[in-house]
């Protein structure tokens, strides 16, 4: 009986440590509250602002309270400015609140640049979940479609946030080796799944242009319609592997499918 007492008790603990990984995964990856829907249906273009100059009317988003910052700064890059990133052991983002039906407009075509990519990181290892570059997307959604103790951790952690959680998260992201367009669910949490956009080290400090279909990824990463893109940002961390990364980020654009 107490042998059985004994694996009940780690099969608990087990399912709430993994409940609480989950819900510090909606805090720590949403990174600001549904847009209203007066929001603007396309993100500033750093292009038109000025290199030294304030990021506004992006906001910087921490990621944790006490996690060391990634630095985003407006340079020159030719004669047009872009943003550059470098985070050391740090985490945090750079996000836009919108409100954009993706039937319209569901390509997002943006160009990036990394200096190198991040050796030991895995995006399917939590403690090696870092990448060099990223662009996440944010969603709107019904939480009541969600099995029960996923709508119970929503509910836990909108709580503690104080305010509205995303209902699903998209991330391109910046790989070491995966083949371009391979999905991985977050270690953490299935309501955050990313996409490889590019992959590789063979274009590293080279501009690469990119051009995904985020209706079609989003189908094929949750297996559902998106509602609403509610948020858009660019992060780049490397406070998982304690490591140094850097990135510069070209205007992101959402246009309609030719």
């Amino acid at each position: 009986m107490r042998r059985r007492s004994a694996r009940l008790y780690r099969g608990d603990a087990a399912r709430s440590r993994a409940t609480w990984r989950a819900l510090l995964a909606l805090l720590l990856l949403a990174f600001v509250a549904p847009a209203q829907p007066e929001a603007l249906p396309e993100p500033a273009a750093f292009s038109s602002m000025h290199a030294g100059g304030p990021l506004d009317p992006w906001t910087r988003v921490a990621i944790a309270v006490g996690k060391k910052r990634t630095q985003y700064d407006l340079v020159l890059d030719g004669a047009h400015p872009v943003l550059h990133a470098m985070a050391d052991g740090a985490a945090s983002a750079l996000a836009f609140p919108l409100h954009v039906d993706l039937v319209a407009t569901p390509l997002l075509v943006w160009r990036w640049k990394i200096a190198a990519p991040i050796p030991d990181a895995d995006p399917a290892v939590a403690t090696q979940e870092d990448s060099p570059a990223r662009v996440v997307l944010e969603f709107d959604g019904d939480i009541g479609r969600l099995p029960p103790i996923e709508r119970g951790i929503y509910g836990i952690a909108e709580h503690v946030a104080g305010r509205k959680l995303p209902y699903a998260t998209l991330m391109y992201i910046y790989a070491n080796d995966l083949p371009v367009g391979t999905v991985v669910p977050n270690p953490r949490t299935r309501r955050v799944q990313m996409v490889v956009a590019a992959s590789g080290a063979g274009e590293a400090g080279v501009w690469e242009s990119e051009r995904r279909n985020v209706r079609d990824d989003f189908r094929r990463a949750f297996g559902e319609e998106p509602g609403p893109l509610v948020a858009i940002g660019v992060l780049t961390d490397s406070d998982n592997t304690h490591s140094h990364a850097e990135a510069w980020y070209g205007d992101l654009r959402l246009e309609p499918a030719h």
